[in-house]
Formats: structure tokens, C-alpha cells, sequence
């Protein structure tokens, strides 16, 4: 006999497999034949494509900051330096994959962002992408700035009333 200590894991039992909160941004995204191997599962590099998008839509819609602005107007990047992701669950072609996005840490140059793609409330996927404020003109890592930071704050605040 074994104790509750010793047995195997399910994927749901992890943090960050589990649905986000509910104040969180999320955008809906349907699944088409171009998302889809021959097996009509979602092609994994797709998902990484999907959280770019996601975190497009969070800065402009989520937050109300442009982000075609950002990036064309104050030069301001926000380059991927680490990803990976947890895949729990297929999603096939027909689905309705919805992304949610959550802040788990705010540094001073830098950001880690949890995303979830739940269909019909099961948690499919579960990313983590850390992300780092550059200047586009020298390439390089700059503090990020105090409307972005405090539009952050606020948000993470939303997310976990």
C-alpha cells in the first residue's frame, strides 16, 4: 500500500495545469486544417505561434497599450528568451482553443508569463514564456517602463481578486 505522498502525479495536479483565474485575459482561438498534422492534432511548434498572438492581443486589448506601437513607434521589444510548454491534451482541428495569460513574475527588465489553452474548461496546454524589455535600436535589455510596469501591476492585481 502506498501513501497519498507516494503516488504518481496527474497532469491536473501540477499548478499551472489547472484553469487560470478567472479575472485573467483571454482570447479565443478556433482551430483550423492549417494548425493540424495529418492526424488533425494540433501541431506543437503552432502553439508557440499562438502564444505570441496571445500576448499581442493581451498587451492591446488586456493592458491598452499598442503594441504595433511598441514595437513601430517607441522601439520597444519584447523578445522570447526562454520557453517551454507542457502539452496535457490534444486539441484537433474544430476545437476552440482559448489562451489565457498570467503574469507569475515581474522583474525589472524582465517578465515570465503562464499560458494556458483550456477547451471547454480543460486545461490542454500549459506554457511559460520568459520575456525581456529590449530597445530595438541597440538590441539591448532596458528597464521596462513605468505606464507598461504599472499597467502590469494592475493587472496581476485583477488577476488575483
Amino acid at each position: 500500500m502506498h501513501d497519498a505522498s507516494e503516488r504518481p502525479r496527474r497532469p491536473d495536479d501540477h499548478p499551472s495545469h489547472r484553469p487560470l483565474p478567472a479575472g485573467c485575459f483571454r482570447v479565443q482561438r478556433p482551430i483550423r486544417f492549417s494548425h493540424s498534422d495529418p492526424a488533425g492534432i494540433v501541431y506543437f511548434p503552432v502553439y508557440f505561434d499562438m502564444f505570441n498572438g496571445a500576448v499581442e492581443d493581451w498587451f492591446t486589448q488586456g493592458l491598452r497599450i499598442d503594441y504595433a506601437s511598441m514595437i513601430l513607434e517607441r522601439r520597444l521589444g519584447l523578445p522570447i528568451v526562454h520557453a517551454e510548454c507542457d502539452f496535457l491534451a490534444p486539441s484537433r482541428m474544430g476545437d476552440t482553443l482559448t489562451l489565457g495569460v498570467l503574469i507569475e513574475r515581474l522583474g525589472r527588465s524582465s517578465l515570465q508569463l503562464r499560458i494556458n489553452g483550456e477547451v471547454d474548461g480543460q486545461v490542454r496546454l500549459s506554457g511559460s514564456l520568459t520575456v525581456v524589455t529590449t530597445s530595438l535600436d541597440g538590441f539591448a535589455s532596458m528597464p521596462i517602463p513605468d505606464d507598461i510596469r504599472n499597467a502590469m501591476e494592475r493587472y496581476q492585481a485583477a488577476c488575483e481578486a
